[in-house]
């Protein structure tokens, strides 16, 4: 089964400095019918104007990875990790027992575009940690790039405390990219830019899949499509 929710439908906020889209119930939106999809809890999609941010502030267990499109995006916690991420790298901050952090655009010139996407842990009770990790954009062209995941295939790909894999990919149309899934597990798919064609359904950039009870799934573009894919139990 494969469930579209059209860009439209996003709950948007916006304010001086931000512009995101909620994908699920985060902050003042709540949506009972829409607070998760399996471990899968927030996907936000941000426009950070330069200089500005979020302020130091706390979470716990959660698995947190920031995936940044475009401009560079800077990080700091209370556990002394701090970096800055520009586009095509991602970071990954457990929260674990309990972290503080803050997010800023590292630019006072240009904007930075990110996904923030949150994924409830394994386990709980682990300690807070951070990591970021670079990606090249040739790395994903007419592939599914694994970039964050749980299950120890990549050295490579950042490490999350929970049995999920995020692809990244640029899509072309002489593309036919194929992910094998287990009928028990789930798959989530967004796409950045572009449009994708996903098992015959067609979407356009904002439109997301939420996919379910399906062991193949089949992805092209008659243009030219840029997606992330999480697979998820």
């Amino acid at each position: 089964m494969i469930h579209i929710i059209r860009a439209e439908d996003r709950y948007h906020f916006a304010n001086e400095w931000l512009s995101t889209y909620w994908l699920f119930s985060f902050d003042h939106y709540y949506d009972p019918q829409n607070v998760s999809f399996g471990p899968l809890r927030v996907f936000n999609d941000d426009i950070i104007q330069p200089g500005r941010g979020f302020d130091m502030h706390r979470h716990r267990e959660m698995e947190i990875v920031t995936y940044v499109l475009s401009g560079a995006l800077e990080h700091r916690d209370s556990t002394g990790g701090h970096g800055i991420t520009r586009a095509g790298e991602v970071q990954r901050m457990s929260a674990g027992t309990g972290i503080a952090h803050a997010e800023f655009n590292a630019s006072t010139i240009e904007p930075v575009h990110l996904l923030q996407i949150w994924v409830l842990p394994a386990q709980k009770g682990l300690a807070p940690s951070y990591e970021q990790a670079h990606f090249a954009p040739e790395e994903r062209i007419g592939k599914l790039l694994l970039v964050a995941s749980g299950r120890g295939e990549s050295e490579r790909a950042v490490k999350i405390d929970q049995d999920a894999a995020f692809y990244v990919s640029t899509v072309r149309p002489e593309d036919t990219l194929t992910h094998e899934l287990d009928a028990k597990r789930r798959a989530f798919l967004y796409v950045i830019d572009g449009n994708v064609t996903i098992n015959g359904h067609e979407l356009a950039t904002g439109d997301q899949a939420r996919i379910s009870a399906e062991t193949r799934l089949e992805i092209s573009t008659g243009s030219h499509g840029e997606m992330i894919l999480i697979d998820l139990p």
